[in-house]
């Protein structure tokens, strides 16, 4: 099925009567903004069934960023392919059969099921899952690249839902560039020029838009290649140009669809880690789509897990690891250093005698690594300080118990 961006309403409502599996899977490349689907691209989506129950939480945890008005407002939505789909949320017969009995009974398959989150202006907000989950396929409603059965879907309090084609196309050429993994770089344009191309469909003039793709391409490192075209780039390189020429509309939000999934696993880790560099300059809101745990604890300030189209948990990732929603999340996180995660909060007890006084200090943002370090150093317990008042105490048997996750009887969590 071909899904242009900028289809109407009523284009993209006709679509979705189709089912989720004749979504067609992309061509691969690499990222592409909302500005190149009006060529054509064509969106993959991901069925899921549901068995999971749903339990989404907002995170509550120290989170910096994002603490800031709402961009993304998502309430009850769903997205149900298949014949009269619309019927399957508002009947609680139909909306609590899990995936395969629903298929069976109606032919449809429900992607997402009644989804419920805010994105806050300035964080990175995950959304991940393992094949299946639904997670691209909510990322596509967000723009209604895919359009939602139902529910409620704001962008700065605006109703996404009910805009007409104008709005909802401006709104994907200067408010939200969506980059996504499988789709290519103009093959026969120069780097600068395929870093420009977003801002030439905008209508911005030749010189503005090269001195602008100039900047971008300065920024994610690629100063000296401005001339090159694509097929003499690693892959690497070929990503910061998809990156570059995302930033170099000014969007207010962008859309990862899992975009480094394809690279190697070097490669990838440095996208994540100027991914992490950019969002630190620029402060932007950033929603990322990944099945990769460790790049979601990398670069999100919340995540989502979903499972067969439901959020069965979001918190921070200290949250995640933590403090896990239930046995999948518990078995999704069961590999994680959770030294590395986890902060003195969750490691610290009460002072006794004179220890609030005496000892080194630590932040309570502290990392239980770092606080191991600190504590092996002295070879002393250390105070855990907040605006001059002590919270508690960590030494290396509370230290210890938090890494070989035994609770405070020293039984194995």
């Amino acid at each position: 099925m071909m899904a242009t961006a900028d289809a109407g309403p009523a284009e993209d409502r006709k679509k979705d009567s189709n089912t989720a599996e004749n979504e067609a899977v992309p061509a691969k490349g690499v990222a592409l903004t909302h500005q190149e689907t009006g060529a054509g691209a064509r969106m993959d989506a991901e069925p899921g069934s549901v068995s999971a129950t749903d339990a989404p939480g907002h995170g509550t945890g120290p989170v910096v960023k994002g603490d800031g008005d709402v961009v993304f407002s998502v309430h009850h939505l769903w997205k149900v392919f298949g014949p009269r789909a619309d019927r399957v949320p508002g009947d609680s017969s139909l909306a609590s059969l899990s995936g395969a009995e629903l298929r069976e009974r109606t032919g449809c398959t429900a992607a997402v099921r009644d989804v419920s989150f805010d994105v806050r202006q300035g964080e990175v907000f995950v959304v991940m899952g393992l094949s299946g989950s639904g997670k691209s396929t909510l990322v596509r409603c967000l723009t209604r690249l895919i359009e939602p059965t139902s529910g409620e879907l704001e962008m700065d309090g605006e109703d996404v839902r009910s805009m007409d084609k104008s709005t909802l196309r401006e709104l994907r050429r200067h408010r939200a560039s969506m980059v996504f993994q499988h789709f290519g770089l103009l093959p026969h344009r120069s780097v600068l020029d395929n870093v420009g191309y977003g801002l030439e469909i905008q209508g911005v003039g030749k010189d503005e838009r090269r001195a602008k793709a100039a900047d971008f391409i300065e920024k994610v490192g690629l100063t000296g290649l401005e001339n090159r075209r694509p097929s003499q780039l690693s892959g690497g390189q070929q990503q910061r140009v998809g990156l570059a020429r995302a930033l170099a509309v000014d969007p207010e939000v962008l859309l990862f669809d899992e975009p480094f999934s394809a690279l190697d696993p070097l490669i990838r880790r440095d996208m994540q880690e100027e991914v992490v560099r950019l969002h630190k300059e620029e402060g932007r809101t950033m929603v990322f789509i990944t099945h990769d745990l460790s790049e979601a604890l990398t670069l999100g300030d919340r995540i989502a897990l979903m499972r067969d189209g439901r959020i069965v948990q979001l918190g921070t990732p200290e949250e995640i690891v933590g403090s896990p929603a239930d046995d999948y999340v518990r078995d999704f996180v069961r590999g994680v250093p959770r030294e590395q995660v986890l902060t003195v909060r969750r490691a610290m007890r009460p002072a006794e005698g004179n220890e609030a006084e005496e000892g080194q200090t630590l932040s309570p943002a502290t990392l239980i690594s770092d606080a191991i370090e600190v504590v092996v150093r002295s070879g002393a317990a250390a105070r855990v300080v907040e605006d001059g008042r002590c919270l508690g105490i960590v030494d290396h048997a509370c230290l210890l118990a938090v890494v070989a996750r035994l609770d405070e009887r020293g039984v194995a969590a």
